[in-house]
């Protein structure tokens, strides 16, 4: 038994708190492609937890601001709505973020 490691998942590899197999569970089933790279998975991830991150580390702020313990929706939406480049993100083009959401057009 000495020998044997224990199998680490590809999230706890590269340190990210998504989960990088769900990720690419989601984009194989999503007929993105007809091939996916091994790294597209990863990427996306980073990049979906870096936005998460930087999110809630600004409504945390919004929150302390208005005197409150707890992010509540309104202190997201405050936060997406007064800063630009997320404002830009979220409202852009709703409608292509609903074909991500569901490719097939269920």
């Amino acid at each position: 038994m000495s020998g044997k490691r224990q199998r680490r998942s590809s999230s706890r590899r590269t340190k990210l708190q998504f989960p990088i197999s769900q990720v690419n569970r989601f984009l194989r089933e999503g007929n993105w492609s007809q091939r996916l790279s091994s790294c597209a998975s990863v990427y996306l991830t980073g990049i979906a937890e870096y936005l998460s991150s930087n999110i809630l580390g600004l409504a945390a702020m919004e929150a302390h601001i208005n005197g409150k313990k707890c992010i509540t929706a309104e202190h997201l939406h405050q936060v997406i709505q007064s800063d630009e480049e997320l404002h830009q993100l979220f409202t852009e083009d709703a409608t292509s973020v609903v074909a991500l959401l569901d490719p097939k057009g269920n």
